[in-house]
């Protein structure tokens, strides 16, 4: 029987993408899902599929989230567990091509939002003296990326993540992060489908030349909230098909074929 079992666990953002394969996999495991989503009715949908409640919730507003934590902690129970997958994408512009409107916003939603999550769950967790938090990082927050406000965001994710872990280990309550690679979301496949990104490009630097299935990133969140993971924390976990091992091996000719090593 998995760890999380019973436990009720937050899953910001879970509505769609990685939100939603870990709000899947944590309700598989027997864990009481809460699917918190801006689009409540897609949170809805997704609460439905798998047997759990959802809630709306906008993690660029302080009010609405802190709102919904005394609300589910009053109404569903005393959250042991919190996902924070809630983010925006943003498009690989040069520099003077992104306007500061979507640089704040992505700012706004990806690292400030993800940081008033944190507080406003933890608070309930800090006063029981247990918890785990897993935000959702990005392998682009360990490399140069040309997504000049989101890379930065999440750079700033791990960072904020290793801080709360120190800030708060002493109160039981664990902090971790995952680094998602190239994951294909639905999102995702649907820009390869446009034409947009292109599939040998996103595998170029992973060598186990595969993208991410969302389902992988929900099992590796899975486990770090759990108490298989009791002595885990301020960790920023990659999830990347060995992305950032590989990013380097283009310079010495690319990858070796398998017989090679033979």
């Amino acid at each position: 029987m998995s760890t999380n079992s019973g436990k009720i666990i937050v899953v910001t953002g879970g509505a769609s993408g990685i939100g939603a394969a870990c709000a899947q996999v944590l309700a598989g495991e027997g864990a009481r899902v809460v699917v918190a989503d801006v689009n409540l009715e897609r949170a809805q949908e997704v609460a439905q599929r798998i047997g759990g409640q959802a809630w709306q919730i906008d993690v660029a507003e302080v009010d609405s989230v802190e709102q919904a934590a005394r609300a589910i902690e009053q109404q569903v129970g005393p959250v042991y567990g919190l996902v924070n997958s809630a983010g925006i994408l943003q498009q690989p512009f040069e520099p003077y091509q992104l306007n500061m409107d979507t640089w704040d916003l992505v700012q706004r939603v990806d690292f400030r939002g993800t940081y008033i999550a944190c507080l406003a769950f933890g608070r309930a967790m800090l006063a029981r003296g247990a918890g785990s938090i897993v935000n959702i990082s990005s392998v682009t927050g360990h490399r140069s990326a040309p997504l000049h406000s989101y890379a930065p965001a999440k750079a700033a994710v791990i960072s904020m993540t290793q801080c709360l872990a120190a800030e708060w280990g002493p109160s039981k309550v664990r902090v971790n992060s995952v680094a998602p690679g190239y994951t294909l979301t639905p999102a995702l496949q649907a820009a390869v489908e446009r034409g947009e990104r292109r599939l040998d490009q996103l595998l170029l630097n992973a060598p186990m030349n595969d993208t991410v299935k969302p389902e992988q990133v929900g099992d590796a969140v899975s486990f770090l909230l759990s108490d298989r993971a009791q002595a885990i924390t301020g960790v920023d976990l990659p999830v990347d098909c060995g992305w950032l091992a590989g990013t380097a091996w283009s310079t010495y000719g690319g990858f070796r074929s398998p017989a090679s090593a033979l």
